[in-house]
């Protein structure tokens, strides 16, 4: 099934997980504290990462950040902190998903069958045949690349998906619920993750929500991306053609 690495220093939870984990057919690696956890994941390569917060040697937000500057593993933070400022933290940090603690085995089940389809429906996705070009942004699909204005943006696999998501509908807003379907591969979630991931990508854009150039969100509607005005509008370049 999927190669998991159990980051939990409490060893009843820790013993629990690695049991429910292996009747569910996954391979399973754990660790108690963030060190072996990064360790872990710089000589062995996992599918998802479950990383509980309060480790005895690092606070698992900070080892959250140490992670993703060296892997892009789906993350899922297991914590027993339910505050909305920590959680929107905790995306805003890199983390893929989050359990509040206690969650039942189904639950934990359910996030994780999300997090790995959506991560191996991005890995597998057949990409379309051109770069986009939306006023000064040209998004590569195959190559997974951004550029604005001839600057090469450095994004996130999820910031990726949804510039590029929005960018192939130039002008069409986009709702939520859509988002969540086709970015997220969610039926249902929280508008807080698509707020938090709209936030970073503004950032990289140059610009924000009270005055935004590319991202435009229409409150209780959607979100639609679309060129400055006076600038070119949109189009498309063949598959060969490099970005410029």
């Amino acid at each position: 099934m999927a190669s998991v690495l159990v980051v939990e220093d409490d060893q009843f939870v820790r013993s629990a997980l690695i049991r429910h984990l292996t009747e569910a057919a996954h391979t399973v690696r754990s660790v108690g504290t963030a060190l072996e956890a990064l360790r872990e994941v710089a000589h062995f390569s996992f599918d998802v990462v479950i990383l509980d917060l309060g480790l005895p040697d690092l606070d698992g937000s900070e080892a959250l950040k140490m992670l993703r500057g060296i892997t892009d593993v789906p993350v899922i933070i297991a914590t027993a902190r339910d505050d909305e400022t920590e959680i929107v933290r905790l995306l805003n940090a890199g983390a893929d998903d989050y359990l509040t603690k206690p969650f039942s085995v189904e639950h934990l089940a359910a996030r994780m069958a999300a997090v790995l389809r959506r991560a191996r429906s991005a890995a597998g996705e057949a990409p379309p045949s051109t770069v986009i070009r939306v006023g000064g942004l040209a998004i590569d699909p195959l190559r997974r690349q951004a550029e604005l204005d001839g600057v090469r943006l450095d994004l996130t696999r999820r910031e990726f998906d949804l510039l590029a998501f929005l960018a192939g509908r130039p002008g069409v807003v986009v709702a939520r619920r859509e988002l969540l379907a086709e970015v997220w591969q969610q039926s249902y979630g929280d508008d807080q993750t698509i707020d938090v991931h709209l936030s970073w990508l503004r950032r990289k854009l140059g610009e924000t929500a009270a005055k935004p150039r590319y991202l435009h969100t229409l409150r209780g509607v959607g979100v639609k991306l679309e060129p400055p005005r006076g600038e070119p509008s949109w189009g498309a370049r063949s598959q060969g053609e490099p970005l410029p």
